[in-house]
């Protein structure tokens, strides 16, 4: 392999040859690649940092909460694990292992599909509200990430039905219909756990801007030298994530490397960048990654990401979380100024909450 300071190689060059092939990784893996192509080896301070041992001596695991306890006790457990972790499971939430199990299925059947059914989906811009790629970001980050990912809007205007993958498209939209009940019973929970009115976000539109991300994460032949999801926070109010059984998601807890193992029938929760802004630093969003998948049955997940609906609108801390004694700690924005952010940036750490951070020392 070339070494990094070699003036022959053309990075942008072999990315948009890589992307116009329309394969995904999936069809590298499929090409019975034995080691990954350039443009997707991190950097060796990332890949250092994966050497480092999970889950230190002393760390917690994430909580893993029912919902069918009683609910000021369930409040209160979302509550800590929210401002403690920014992560928790769910179980007893009423999603029977039944439409779990479908649901996955579909996404996977979708991405094992040939690569010529694939490529008709592949695309970089969103008109029609369906775009399979590798990477959001492949054009201007650093390094790609081994997956490949299908997203879908579903809120307030939902993507073209029959643009929908038919291999998953009844799947797709029978996970939205529970999403939007489960998100309305998370939304009001963590509210009350402010000690706001349950529909306080409701209102604010916060469960109507809905997307799916479904990411498939192939066998990669140098696990080591890659990831599957570099580490990042998310953008919104709160992502729901549906996983199968192969693990590969960390959370990252007092600078070390939490693995989140797959816990059968749970959804994993965590708060976005602009809930832990709106609940004034109470909750908190956190860096997360997935790491290359070394074994040989791919890794699934989906992920629902809940947002705002009213781009022109105007978010910051919620009033009722202002005093004196607790000033609000971010300045206010557009919803649509934070996402174009977001969007124009790779995804890396907590840059994002950080630009719209206020300083009190002067």
């Amino acid at each position: 392999m070339a070494a990094d300071g070699d003036v022959h190689y053309d990075r942008a060059k072999e990315v948009k040859q890589f992307d116009e092939l329309k394969i995904g990784v999936k069809g590298l893996v499929d090409s019975g690649i034995t080691t990954i192509p350039r443009f997707f080896l991190h950097p060796p301070e990332v890949i250092s940092d994966l050497k480092k041992p999970t889950n230190p001596t002393g760390s917690h695991s994430i909580p893993v909460i029912s919902l069918a306890g009683e609910r000021s006790s369930v409040v209160d457990q979302i509550r800590r694990a929210a401002a403690e972790f920014g992560f928790f499971q769910i179980i007893d939430h009423g999603i029977s292992t039944d439409v779990l199990d479908r649901v996955v299925a579909a996404i996977k059947t979708f991405n094992e599909q040939p690569i010529e059914v694939k490529a008709r989906h592949y695309r970089r811009d969103n008109e029609t509200g369906v775009a399979f790629s590798t990477n959001f970001d492949l054009y201007h980050s650093n390094a790609a990430s081994w997956r490949d990912t299908l997203q879908v809007r579903l809120g307030p205007t939902p993507a073209e039905f029959d643009k929908i993958p038919e291999e998953c498209r009844r799947e797709v939209m029978e996970w939205d219909r529970e999403m939007v009940k489960l998100g309305e019973t998370l939304m009001g929970i963590m509210c009350e756990g402010l000690g706001l009115d349950a529909g306080r976000l409701k209102e604010l539109t916060c469960l109507e801007g809905r997307v799916m991300a479904s990411h498939y994460y192939p066998y990669c032949p140098q696990p080591e030298l890659t990831m599957g999801l570099a580490s990042h926070t998310d953008p919104g109010m709160l992502t729901v994530v549906l996983q199968n059984q192969v693990s590969g998601l960390q959370v990252k807890q007092d600078g070390a490397w939490l693995d989140l193992k797959p816990e059968p029938g749970a959804l994993i929760i965590n708060v976005g960048d602009l809930f832990q802004i709106m609940s004034n630093d109470e909750y908190k969003s956190v860096e997360h990654r997935v790491v290359g998948n070394p074994y040989r049955e791919a890794r699934v997940s989906i992920a629902i990401f809940f947002n705002p609906s009213k781009r022109d609108s105007l978010f910051g801390p919620l009033p009722e979380l202002i005093s004196e004694e607790k000033p609000a700690e971010y300045k206010t924005f557009t919803y649509g100024e934070f996402m174009t952010r977001f969007f124009n940036k790779e995804l890396d750490g907590k840059s994002l909450i950080n630009f719209y951070k206020r300083s009190h020392s002067h």
